[in-house]
């Protein structure tokens, strides 16, 4: 069997020390001339011609191309600066010039300067701030930075505002090289002499010619809440009859602020709120208090609740409401008899006590007050003893042949 040998031949690729850097503008267009490279690295065109010259740029994108019949180096493609180096400083594209017969390589240097062809920016084009009249002298209010990607004198240096009646600007450096911006109120805001403001913040580079960005900057001057509510009564007093419906009308509230707007605009609630007060009674925007629940005058008499206004600035006024609870007849009286006799001797004498009793009725005043009377023509009476309490008693001579029992 025949054995084939591979040769691989090996040669020394002869690598010129020092290189050839250049240094071009960024955006030049297509075919503009980088360098005469042939010139430079001390060639002859025919050189280039005969060792078949050719870029190497590794794994990145070739941006220069090689003429060899001129021995100068040209821009391939327009170079955005921005794309392809962000804000690294210095920007720079490195490749190597190879050449066969002898096999040599010379490396070569590109660096790409910025050129001023970014504006700053703001990301949004206008910034709405709502400001009361009460913000003190000093008070910050945070503004966006703009970006520029160009860099250098080309990137962003520096910042207005205008105009600068009430509101001034201040910078404060970051540690990646950015400006934080903030507005400071240097003079008191008057919603009643101005309470529309407009501004105009711009963003300035360095570059020639100089750039620039905006963004619009509207305050609205609120109204100061400098009024409380305050409540036409220190208390009111209302009654209601426990029969009463669910949604009953009880009383009405008012409380009155002197500022405008939503400063102005008072709600009502109920201060009791973790009580049972609050579960029996709730009051409207209006300031109308109505029942919610069932009430018996049996159980509570008298309410005490606490009202309170409240405007949309947090102000606030209280007052007392004290609601009656008018009793109507809706008890009977009830009998408890405590003790009683059976039976009793015929010999009994006059006023002998045969039964104690308790008659009570939970309703007040002439609802609760109580008669008791008993049949007539026995011979017994009932007689009031104490806190309604009553007892039973013989009223003349018993006689058992006659009537051995009675009914009362």
């Amino acid at each position: 069997m025949e054995r084939q040998v591979l040769i691989i031949s090996i040669f020394c690729l002869s690598y010129v020390v020092g290189q050839v850097s250049y240094s071009v503008p960024e955006e030049m267009a297509k075919g503009s001339l980088v360098g005469n490279i042939a010139q430079d690295l001390g060639l002859d065109v025919k050189r280039l011609r005969s060792g078949k010259a050719r870029l190497y740029t590794g794994d990145s994108a070739q941006y220069i191309e090689l003429n060899r019949e001129r021995g100068v180096l040209l821009i391939k493609e327009k170079i955005d600066r921005e794309v392809l180096c962000r804000q690294t400083t210095p920007c720079a594209l490195h490749f190597q010039i190879t050449l066969e017969s002898p096999l040599e390589l010379f490396p070569v240097t590109v660096e790409i300067t910025d050129v001023n062809d970014n504006a700053p920016v703001f990301q949004k084009e206008e910034r709405v701030f709502e400001i009361s009249e009460s913000a003190i002298v000093g008070s910050k209010f945070m503004l966006e930075k703009a970006i520029d990607t160009d860099i250098g004198l080309n990137g962003l240096q520096r910042y207005t505002l205008k105009p600068s009646d009430n509101f001034v600007l201040k910078l404060h450096s970051q540690s990646d090289g950015s400006k934080k911006v903030e507005m400071i109120l240097q003079k008191p805001l008057d919603r009643e002499k101005q309470e529309h403001i407009s501004l105009v913040l711009t963003a300035e580079d360095g570059g020639e010619p100089q750039m620039t960005g905006t963004m619009k900057i509207y305050v609205t001057v609120l109204d100061v809440n400098d009024n409380a509510p305050a409540f036409s009564k220190p208390v009111y007093k209302a009654s209601i009859t426990e029969n009463s419906v669910k949604g009953t009308l009880v009383t009405k509230v008012t409380a009155s602020d002197a500022d405008k707007g939503t400063n102005g605009e008072v709600t009502y609630v109920i201060g009791n709120s973790m009580d049972t007060v609050s579960k029996l009674f709730h009051i409207n925007s209006d300031g109308d208090v109505m029942l919610d629940g069932p009430i018996d005058y049996e159980t509570e008499k008298t309410y005490n609740i606490d009202i309170e206004a409240i405007d949309q600035g947090g102000l606030s006024d209280s007052s007392k409401l004290i609601i009656d609870v008018i009793d109507v007849n809706d008890n009977r009286p009830v009998v408890n008899m405590i003790s009683a006799s059976g039976s009793i001797p015929e010999d009994s004498a006059r006023k002998t006590v045969i039964g104690l009793m308790s008659v009570n009725d939970p309703d007040s005043e002439n609802n609760g007050k109580l008669n008791c009377v008993i049949n007539e023509n026995i011979p017994f009476e009932i007689k009031f003893t104490s806190n309604n309490f009553y007892s039973l008693v013989t009223d003349s001579d018993l006689d058992r042949e006659r009537a051995s029992e009675y009914n009362i």
